[in-house]
C-alpha cells in the first residue's frame, strides 16, 4: 500500500485487513480450488469425500464398478494403494465404468488419480448420457506414479449416465483410484463466485482521523471515491482508434489494459526482409501511455504457418534462424520497459511452424532469447481451448503444463506466465474452473488474454458467465476481451455498434465493471475517530473535513490483494 497526502492537517491511521465474507451460508459446500500437478507415489484422498461416487477407494472390492467395452477389470493393491485396473483393451474406450444419475442444470466437479502400466499416455474421463458424451477432462498419466485428473461438466438433462475412461493407446492398462464426482447447483456455483470475489478482490479499510497530538477526531466528515480498479480488465484495440475520437472516448472511460490486435505481429511490422515499420505499434503505445493504459505485447512470433510474413517461407533453415533472432531482438528491445507482459510463441500447442523448420527446441530457444532481451516482464505462453473445450486434447491443461516444463528447461530462470485465450462457444464453467485450478498449481500468473464468445442468441449471457467465473477465480490476475472495433466488424464479438453505442455484450461488460468497483461513500467518523468500509482493491481518494481543520485528501493504493493479518500505516503531517 502507498499513501500520499495533500494539504493535510491531521494524522491518518489506516488498518487494512482481508474481509471475511459476511453472508456465508454454513450449509453450502465450499468449492475446493486445489489441484496437484505432481506425479505422486500415492494418490491423495478424494475431493469432497468422493461426492456421489460409489466405492471410491474400493473398500468393498469392485462393488459399483464394471467393465466398459471389451476390457477386463480387476481390483489391485500396490504399496498400500487400492485401485481398479482395466486391461486387455482393444478400443480406446475399453476401461472401467460406474453408472450414476445426473440432475439437469447441475454443475459437476470431477477428479480422479490415474496411472498407466507403462510409458505416459493421455487418459480422459467421459460421461455417457442420454443426450451425448460429456468429456470431463484429461491428464497425461505416467507409470510408477499417480497423476491427478481434475475436470468437470454441466448436465443438460436428468437421468442415468455412465462414467468411463479412454486412452488412444490400447496397449496400456488404465489404473484409477480415489475418484470423486461432486454436484453443485447453479445457486451454489454463483455463491462460490460471490464468496471468492468478497474474499480475494475486496478488503476492509479502517480509517482513523487524529490531530497532531494523536487525539481522535470524532464526527469528521469523510468521503471515499475509487479512482482506479486494482484488478486489470481490458480490451484489445487496433489502429482504428488512433483517428476516431468516439472510439477513444468509449475505450478510455472503461479499460485499464489493452493488447494490440495485429499491429505488433511480425507480418505487420516487417512486410519484406529488413524493412521494418513499427509506426502503427508505436502510435498505439503512445496512445496507451497518454491514457495510463497498460499494454500486453502480442506477439513476438506466431507458430501457426498461416500467419507468417510472406517472405519467411522460402528461407533456408540458417536464414530462418537468423531472421527469428533479429525479430526477437528488434521487437523486444524496442518496447522494453513499456509493456507489462509478452506473448512470446503464440499457439505453440496447436501449431509447430518453427519446430518443423528449426527443430523441437525452437520454442525454447525463442523464450531463452526473449529472456535475454527483456527480463523485466513475464513471458507468456498463449493458447486456445485450454479452458474452453475439454475435448481438445492438444491443448488440455496437462499438455499445456508439458510444454511449460519444456520451455522452463530450455529458458532457465525466465519469468513465465500462463495465457489462456478464451475463445468460447458454449462455456463449460465446471471444466473452466477445474482447468484454471490445474494451471494455477504452477504458481505462475494467469491471464485470460483474448476473451470472446461466438455470435448467437446467448452470446451476452455466456460472456457474463465467463467473465464472472474468471474474475472470481483466486488465481486469475487479469482479463483482456478480444473485441477490437473495426468498421467492417470485429473478429467474433463487438461491444458496440459503429456509433459506439453498446451492444448487448457491451452492456454486460459495463454492468460488471460497475459491480466490481466501489461506489462513492460518505459518512462520519465515530467517537474514536474511526470510519470503516469494505472496498474493492484499487486506488482511492479520501477527503476528511473536521471543524478544527481545513479539508485534506490522500490516495490509497492497496497493492497487496492477499493480506492475511492487519497492517497499520501512519502518516504524520
Amino acid at each position: 500500500m502507498e499513501i500520499s497526502v495533500e494539504n493535510s492537517l491531521v494524522i491518518v491511521l489506516l488498518i487494512l485487513y482481508t474481509l471475511l465474507f459476511s453472508g456465508f451460508d454454513a450449509n453450502a459446500l465450499p468449492y475446493d480450488y486445489t489441484a496437484s500437478i505432481e506425479c505422486l507415489k500415492s494418490p491423495l484422498k478424494p475431493l469432497y469425500g468422493g461426492g456421489i461416487i460409489v466405492n471410491l477407494v474400493f473398500d468393498t472390492g469392485s462393488e459399483g464398478w464394471e467393465a466398459y467395452g471389451e476390457a477386463k477389470i480387476e481390483l489391485r493393491e500396490l504399496v498400500g494403494n487400492k485401485f481398479i485396473a482395466a486391461h486387455a483393451r482393444n478400443q480406446p474406450s475399453d476401461s472401467m465404468s460406474q453408472k450414476l444419475n445426473l440432475q439437469q442444470d447441475t454443475l459437476y466437479s470431477f477428479s480422479a488419480w490415474i496411472q498407466v502400466s507403462e510409458g505416459n499416455e493421455s487418459v480422459a474421463a467421459v460421461f455417457k448420457t442420454a443426450t451425448g458424451f460429456k468429456h470431463a477432462g484429461a491428464v497425461v498419466a505416467e507409470s510408477k506414479c499417480w497423476s491427478m485428473l481434475k475436470g468437470g461438466f454441466t448436465s443438460d438433462s436428468t437421468g442415468p449416465a455412465e462414467l468411463y475412461f479412454e486412452s488412444k493407446n490400447t496397449s496400456v492398462e488404465i489404473w484409477v483410484a480415489c475418484i470423486s464426482l461432486q454436484p453443485f447447483t447453479q445457486e451454489e456455483w454463483t455463491f462460490h463466485q460471490d464468496q471468492s470475489i468478497e474474499k480475494i478482490r475486496k478488503s476492509n479499510v479502517r480509517i482513523q482521523a487524529v490531530d497532531k497530538q494523536n487525539n481522535p477526531l470524532p464526527n469528521a466528515t469523510i468521503s471515499i471515491q475509487q479512482k482506479r480498479p486494482g484488478f486489470p480488465i481490458g480490451c484489445a484495440i487496433n489502429k482504428n482508434i488512433l483517428s476516431n475520437t468516439a472510439y477513444q472516448n468509449w475505450f478510455t472511460s472503461r479499460f485499464m489494459v489493452t493488447t494490440f490486435e495485429d499491429e505488433m505481429k511480425w507480418y505487420s511490422t516487417e512486410g519484406s526482409p529488413g524493412h521494418e515499420d513499427y509506426s502503427s505499434a508505436d502510435a498505439l503505445v503512445g496512445f496507451a501511455k497518454r491514457h495510463n493504459i497498460a499494454v500486453r505485447g502480442h506477439n513476438v512470433v506466431w507458430n501457426d504457418p498461416k500467419y507468417q510474413p510472406g517472405w519467411l517461407y522460402s528461407l533456408s533453415r540458417t536464414d530462418l534462424s537468423n531472421a527469428v533472432v533479429r525479430r526477437v531482438k528488434s521487437v523486444m528491445s524496442r518496447y522494453k520497459g513499456q509493456l507489462i507482459a509478452w506473448d512470446v510463441v503464440n499457439e505453440n500447442l496447436h501449431f509447430s511452424f518453427f519446430e518443423s523448420r528449426l527443430g523441437n527446441q525452437a520454442s525454447g530457444d525463442i523464450y531463452r532469447l526473449a529472456h535475454v532481451f527483456d527480463r523485466s516482464v513475464p513471458l507468456f505462453l498463449n493458447e486456445y481451448n485450454t479452458i474452453e473445450d475439454s475435448r481438445d486434447g492438444a491443448a488440455a491443461p496437462a499438455k499445456y503444463l508439458q510444454k511449460l516444463r519444456q520451455i522452463q528447461g530450455w529458458a532457465r530462470n525466465a519469468r513465465l506466465g500462463i495465457g489462456v485465450e478464451s475463445h468460447f462457444n458454449t462455456p463449460n464453467l465446471a471444466y473452466m474452473r477445474a482447468a484454471i485450478d490445474t494451471l494455477a498449481a504452477t504458481g505462475l500468473p494467469i491471464w485470460l488474454t483474448e476473451v470472446d464468445v461466438q455470435s448467437g442468441p446467448n452470446q451476452a449471457r455466456y460472456l457474463e458467465q465467463i467473465l464472472m467465473e474468471a474474475h472470481s477465480h483466486p488465481k486469475v490476475e487479469g482479463i483482456v476481451i478480444w473485441a477490437a472495433w473495426r468498421p467492417q466488424g470485429c473478429y467474433r464479438m463487438c461491444l458496440t455498434d459503429n456509433n459506439f453505442r453498446n451492444s448487448a455484450t457491451g452492456n454486460v461488460v459495463d454492468n460488471l465493471l460497475r459491480q466490481w468497483r466501489s461506489e462513492a461513500l460518505f459518512g462520519s467518523t465515530d467517537s474514536e475517530g474511526f470510519f470503516e468500509a469494505s472496498l474493492f482493491h484499487g486506488d482511492y481518494e479520501v477527503n476528511i473535513t473536521h471543524p478544527s481543520s481545513s479539508p485534506h485528501s490522500f490516495v490509497v493504493f492497496p497493492i497487496n490483494a492477499s493480506l492475511q493479518s492487519p497492517v497499520t500505516f501512519q502518516v504524520t503531517v
